[in-house]
């Protein structure tokens, strides 16, 4: 199995048309056809559905261009560090970030060190803990920066120096609104929504046994999706302080919960990982940065 038919395969997929496909590629149509049924026949398994004017993935189809993406983004990446490796003035840094207010102490690092060495190329994905761990362990990103505790028998770490406070973000008019703090009590029978992961991990950390009081009525890997079913008064978001706009004019408001909940978050790389010269040196000026920000 070689990285150019996969680099096929993935074409075809997102085109759905094989004309299309062998256009982009520089290749005729009937050698693209010819990589295609090769690789059904090495795999055993039938990836497309052909039809008159258009290409559709197959179960295994499907399977095969998620894992056929991470390998080439893997690939590229490796190309990358290699070509980069006596370069210590630029090259490319991968992160995989959750949502935080406190991304702002990475981004302004980033920015500094952009400044001192424009050469610096970064790439920013987005996810829960789940989804930045796989990639992280995959080799497909450098750093992960999670809202959990990190597995320190597989990961190194630097916690960021500022916490997250979590609350509940309502519509401005609605009851709820006129209290200064939001206590489970007050939560009991309302339609939530909450992340996942959140609501699995750290909001039973602060409700303790009372957990089956309260009701999900959906989860969300991004905040601002939340609120806009808040908007709609479907429900009340929890969710941390700063992600979600409440300013007067938005209709929302933001309110702590009591006793109060924070969450520290933590940037995270592989144990006996090797890093390029730049991302080293990246690391090194974001942990006197953050040391600097707690002293």
């Amino acid at each position: 199995m070689e990285l150019r038919t996969m680099r096929y395969f993935l074409a075809v997929a997102r085109e759905e048309n094989m004309t299309r496909a062998a256009e982009l590629l520089h290749v005729t149509q009937p050698t693209l056809s010819k990589q295609l049924k090769t690789l059904e026949d090495e795999l055993g398994k039938k990836l497309f559905t052909r039809h008159s004017f258009s290409i559709q993935l197959t179960e295994e189809g499907i399977l095969l261009r998620k894992r056929a993406a991470d390998l080439i983004k893997l690939a590229d990446k490796i190309t990358e560090e290699f070509q980069t490796l006596d370069d210590v003035l630029g090259g490319d840094i991968y992160f995989g970030l959750a949502e935080s207010y406190q991304i702002r102490h990475l981004a302004s690092v980033i920015r500094k060190f952009k400044e001192a060495y424009p050469d610096l190329h970064y790439h920013i994905t987005s996810g829960d803990t789940e989804q930045v761990t796989e990639k992280l362990d995959k080799g497909i990103i450098d750093f992960a920066v999670l809202v959990q505790e990190p597995n320190q028998a597989k990961y190194h770490y630097l916690a960021f120096p500022g916490v997250d406070l979590w609350g509940i973000v309502m519509p401005a008019d609605c009851p709820l609104a006129a209290k200064e703090a939001i206590c489970v009590d007050d939560l009991i029978g309302l339609p939530l929504f909450c992340s996942e992961q959140s609501w699995n991990y750290d909001i039973p950390k602060w409700c303790g046994n009372r957990m089956d009081k309260l009701h999900l009525e959906g989860s969300f890997r991004l905040s601002y999706n939340g609120s806009l079913f808040v908007k709609e008064r479907l429900g009340y978001l929890l969710t941390f302080q700063h992600l979600i706009d409440t300013h007067p004019d938005t209709g929302l408001v933001f309110r702590p919960l009591t006793p109060k909940l924070e969450s520290n978050i933590y940037l995270i790389w592989k144990k006996y990982q090797v890093f390029t010269p730049i991302a080293e040196l990246f690391l090194k000026r974001l942990r006197e940065n953050f040391n600097n920000v707690l002293n």
